[in-house]
């Protein structure tokens, strides 16, 4: 989520320098941070366009260590996505999990060092 649809160094202008220094090398710790990104330019155009074709999930990790960090993605995902029904593309269609080589499916599109890949395997291997 974070890198393909949602701008993480986005979030971080909206940070107060204290925090920033208070969380210097662990910025996704920070609580609240995960509410305050913009969305990647393209990615909900991209979404809407490959959802009449695709079966779509969100597939994102959330650190362990920020407690706000899974309802901020889930708000995020509801804000951009369509709200709290099933009206919303991703309506139950999002899993959480830190292990994401225990999920099965066709074509994963990810982020990893700041690089957007994608991967089509049963099993994504990372």
């Amino acid at each position: 989520m974070d890198g393909v649809l949602a701008d993480f160094k986005s979030a971080l202008t909206k940070i107060s320098p204290e925090l920033i220094d208070e969380f210097a090398g662990q910025h996704d710790n920070i609580p609240g941070i995960f509410s305050l990104m913009e969305p990647v330019p393209g990615a909900i155009e991209a979404v809407y366009t490959l959802k009449d074709k695709y079966d779509l999930y969100i597939l994102s990790s959330s650190p362990w260590e920020n407690p706000t960090a899974l309802g901020d993605k889930l708000a995020w995902v509801k804000k951009y996505f369509g709200g709290e029904g099933s009206d919303n593309v991703f309506f139950r269609k999002v899993i959480f999990s830190s292990a994401k080589n225990l999920s099965r499916g066709d074509i994963l599109i990810g982020e990893w060092c700041g690089r957007v890949f994608w991967s089509a395997y049963s099993f994504w291997k990372f």
